[in-house]
């Protein structure tokens, strides 16, 4: 079920309407000038809700699309090695034939992921994981740093097909280096393997998986440490000044935040 919400001439309208009813949707896009995407999940969403939701927005004559994509850079990721990425992949080569104008925002991982749902790491036991190098660049942006560069884009008849950013830029080691400084407890790096073997794994996990259709099973999330530790989804056009001056979230202030509410919560 799409939920498309249209903000103009001071008033807000909010629509339901199926992904399969491609006139409904192609009348709740009528008069509407960008079309954010923001949906989560895996091929049903990612491809075959967006590409029905691209179709109408050409129907009712949108001049932009921006996609969901809102992740490190899945352009250059080595075929089999991150179904999510190659699905906005497949994705984005429909974007392109299409006639309309696209903008795709690529903003590394949402930094807010460190807190616990991608385990690099491990607060209990004051240690930070890598593979294959703990001085591999990573790019993280808070989620509401990429809504802001988001909105900003959608007002931008300018923007470029892609537009990168990241809110910090890190490693594990560096990340290790903030949580000792934090905590004042020691952090240690300790080295998982190499992101071959992290592959190997993720594959054997995939094949004996039984939620394959899930957004994020754990497979998914070793291809994401993968793509990311590799490098191969390091972003390389990052332009945090393309929309003026900005106090970005750090993955320092993350972390702060973090383990400030665990403190209260103890």
């Amino acid at each position: 079920m799409a939920h498309g919400i249209y903000a103009g001439n001071g008033r807000v309208e909010i629509h339901e309407v199926a992904y399969t009813d491609r006139a409904g949707l192609a009348s709740a896009l009528s008069g509407v000038d960008t079309v954010i995407s923001a949906v989560s999940g895996a091929r049903p969403v990612v491809v075959d809700a967006q590409r029905a939701l691209l179709a109408a927005a050409v129907e009712a004559g949108v001049a932009r699309f921006i996609p969901s994509d809102y992740s490190a850079d899945y352009r250059r990721i080595t075929p089999g090695s991150n179904r999510n990425f190659e699905l906005r992949r497949e994705l984005a080569a429909e974007l392109d034939a299409a006639p309309i104008r696209v903008t795709s925002v690529l903003n590394g991982a949402f930094a807010d992921m460190l807190t616990g749902q991608a385990p690099m790491i491990l607060f209990k036991r004051h240690r930070v994981l890598f593979w294959s190098s703990p001085d591999q660049i990573l790019d993280f942006t808070a989620k509401d740093d990429v809504a802001r560069v988001v909105a900003l884009v959608a007002l931008d008849e300018d923007a470029p097909r892609v537009v990168e950013v990241a809110g910090d830029r890190v490693t594990a080691r560096s990340i290790a280096r903030t949580m000792t400084e934090l905590t004042r407890t020691p952090f240690s790096l300790q080295w998982a393997g190499t992101t071959s073997l992290l592959g190997a794994v993720s594959r054997i996990g995939r094949r004996v998986s039984k939620d394959k259709d899930q957004a994020f099973p754990a497979w998914q999330g070793m291809q994401y440490f993968v793509s990311m530790f590799s490098g191969e989804a390091e972003l390389h056009h990052v332009n945090n000044d393309r929309y003026g001056t900005h106090e970005w979230t750090s993955v320092r202030d993350v972390l702060e935040a973090h383990l400030n509410v665990t403190t209260e919560d103890r």
